[in-house]
């Protein structure tokens, strides 16, 4: 992958997680009045603090997805050359094209955390 294109990927990653920030800023002024003594009995986030949890969030998947697909895409290019010469490794192959996508699956449950705490 070229640098130009890693450059815009995560450009465009950083700019999204900027506009949840800015979405997630908080409710309107009229929605926290109506909300009255139930905002006062269960504790919420506030906009800030929802919004930089997004942004958490959206960086635990995206750095996670970016290294992963990195990582598969020099497994799987290794993988293919070894396979066309000796067949019978294609299973240790798939096993080790499996095992970045851990990565992302964590990135996934550090996300869920960030968001239901």
């Amino acid at each position: 992958m070229k640098k130009g294109a890693i450059f815009a990927t995560l450009s465009l990653f950083l700019a999204l997680s900027f506009i949840s920030v800015y979405a997630c800023y908080g409710a309107a002024p009229e929605e926290e009045a109506a909300q009255g003594e139930e905002k006062a009995a269960k504790p919420e986030k506030s906009g800030l603090a929802l919004g930089l949890a997004a942004l958490g969030a959206g960086i635990a998947i995206g750095l996670a997805a970016v290294g992963t697909g990195v990582a598969q895409g020099k497994i799987g290019a290794a993988g293919v050359g070894s396979v066309t010469e000796r067949p019978e490794i294609l299973p240790t192959v798939l096993i080790f094209l499996v095992i970045p996508e851990t990565m992302v699956i964590l990135g996934f449950v550090i996300a869920i955390l960030l968001l239901t705490r």
